[in-house]
């Protein structure tokens, strides 16, 4: 009994930010309950019939079962249109929310140690939530999503040596064959959703072990948690904001029309869509697309399209490597070996923000690429033209985005410490019996002081250096990384900060 007491006293963050999470739990949640309500009228199979429904322009037309019942959902199920759409933005803003819920864990070092586990599951989470969004927006089997299907067939032939093999095994043939929208929605509906609540709940249960991260403030240490308790308070304000989540997404679904099926007709495999354009979250796959010149290789009579095979599966690949890695790799070179349970405000951490807005920044620039041939027609510039601006702004932007955030975090640090010393500015200011002007200061309120002072940068680690001069190359690389890490830094106090209570010298 006294364990539930202490589980329902469990302490939770009252800040806004903690709350991304939960608006990304919520919309699942909305995506599960009308996920089964679609599944209801949805016809998974490709079998070719006419259509003779409510919406007259299609009238006669031959499409497959899974795209009739789609329509059939959208003009003759009453509140059908409605779910659909609901089912639809639900699966948006899921996915915006687990993205911005990731990037507050990073910006905030909340996936340090003890929480790199629960790090690399978000990770996983946000990987399979790509999957289950394309999967049903693969399902009505229309126009639209019928080119993002053979746009991933292309991606699957870019594969050397077995990219046919694979091709074949996933649409059961030669494409589009008659069982990927089975197979699809057997994923969709059973397979990624069971991985998705596994996932989810062992997040929850590692939250619930670990405790939650806080701020940094009077009272909040790395030994306790401050906060509003499970219940009552906290289970009120979360049950509020499950109804809010759901009214806005419901609203959304009423009044904001999205992904029209019945404009794109049909999907044929001789056709494709004019402008068509994906959701938001494979966006940036097919900026990489349009962004790679056409590299060709032929090797031993095997073609290598690295146009398609660099963007479409290494970038992939690659990025989500460097995003299960990064806890890992930012405890080496920095020689963190602690828990931490305080959240670092992002300016206290300039390479590391830095980083952040960089990846930011690189995806915005493959997403606004993902789009060229709208941006060209809409404000009547050369496509080519625009490619080549794309193609020199992933260059450039990202490491100017790293070094403008780092300057920034740099001096709102000095400034801060400026405040500390100098006071804050009362906006009074008395003449001199010289003649001349003060402005009066008065000092920084206790709250405010303790936060900047508990904030100090470790030291870079120091590299070793043996005897005859020989050291590892590992080594020097480390310590070389953790001097760029740590290397620009600004005092708290005059002088230099201590070392850590952890030994930061690398050993041998």
């Amino acid at each position: 009994m006294s364990e539930g007491g202490g589980l329902l006293r469990k302490a939770f963050p009252e800040h806004w930010s903690f709350l991304l999470g939960e608006i990304a739990l919520y919309s699942f949640a909305v995506l599960l309950l009308t996920g089964v309500w679609l599944t209801l009228f949805f016809h998974p199979a490709m079998t070719e019939v006419v259509y003779n429904g409510s919406y007259t322009p299609l009238d006669g037309i031959r499409m497959s079962d899974a795209y009739q019942s789609t329509l059939h959902i959208s003009f003759d199920v009453r509140g059908g249109l409605l779910i659909r759409q609901l089912h639809h933005w639900a699966a948006l803003v899921f996915l915006a929310a687990i993205g911005v819920h990731l990037l507050r864990v990073f910006f905030t070092g909340a996936f340090r140690r003890p929480r790199e586990i629960n790090w690399m599951i978000g990770v996983t989470l946000f990987l399979l939530a790509l999957a289950e969004g394309f999967a049903g927006y693969s399902l009505p089997d229309d126009l639209l999503s019928g080119t993002g299907l053979r746009i991933a067939q292309g991606i699957m032939l870019s594969v050397p040596v077995v990219g046919t093999y694979i091709s074949f095994f996933v649409f059961g043939g030669q494409y589009p064959g008659h069982e990927l929208i089975s197979r699809l929605y057997s994923l969709h509906i059973l397979v990624i959703p069971g991985l998705l609540l596994a996932l989810v709940t062992a997040h929850l249960i590692l939250v619930f072990y670990l405790k939650h991260t806080q701020w940094a403030g009077r009272g909040r240490t790395n030994a306790n948690a401050v906060g509003k308790p499970l219940y009552p308070q906290f289970m009120a304000s979360s049950l509020g904001l499950f109804f809010m989540v759901s009214g806005l997404l419901t609203l959304l679904a009423g009044l904001a029309q999205i992904n029209p099926i019945w404009v794109y007709g049909p999907y044929r495999p001789d056709a494709v869509s004019t402008g068509s354009q994906p959701d938001w979250y494979v966006g940036f796959l097919e900026g990489s697309l349009r962004l790679v010149p056409p590299w060709e290789t032929a090797v031993a009579g095997h073609t290598i399209m690295w146009n398609v095979f660099l963007p479409a599966v290494v970038l992939p690949l690659a990025l989500f490597a460097v995003l299960y890695a990064y806890p890992f790799f930012e405890a080496w070179i920095t020689g963190d070996e602690e828990e931490h349970h305080l959240c670092d405000r992002p300016r206290d951490k300039p390479v590391r923000t830095g980083l952040g807005v960089a990846a930011i920044t690189f995806y915005a620039v493959l997403l606004a690429a993902g789009g060229n041939d709208i941006i060209a027609h809409t404000f009547k510039v050369s496509l080519n033209a625009l490619t080549w601006i794309f193609r020199v702004s992933l260059v450039v932007l990202p490491p100017l985005a790293f070094m403008v955030t780092k300057r920034i975090c740099l001096a709102l640090r000095e400034a801060e410490l400026e405040r500390l010393a100098e006071g804050e500015e009362t906006g009074e200011v008395s003449q001199t019996v010289a003649g001349g002007y003060t402005e009066s200061h008065e000092p920084v309120d206790e709250e405010t002081r303790y936060v900047i002072l508990s904030r100090r940068l470790p030291r870079p680690l120091k590299s070793p250096e043996n005897g005859d001069g020989d050291v590892p190359q590992l080594q020097r690389l480390r310590a070389t990384l953790s001097s760029w890490y740590y290397g620009d830094r600004v005092a708290v106090q005059d002088g230099e900060e201590p070392e850590p209570e952890s030994a930061r010298e690398l050993e041998g």
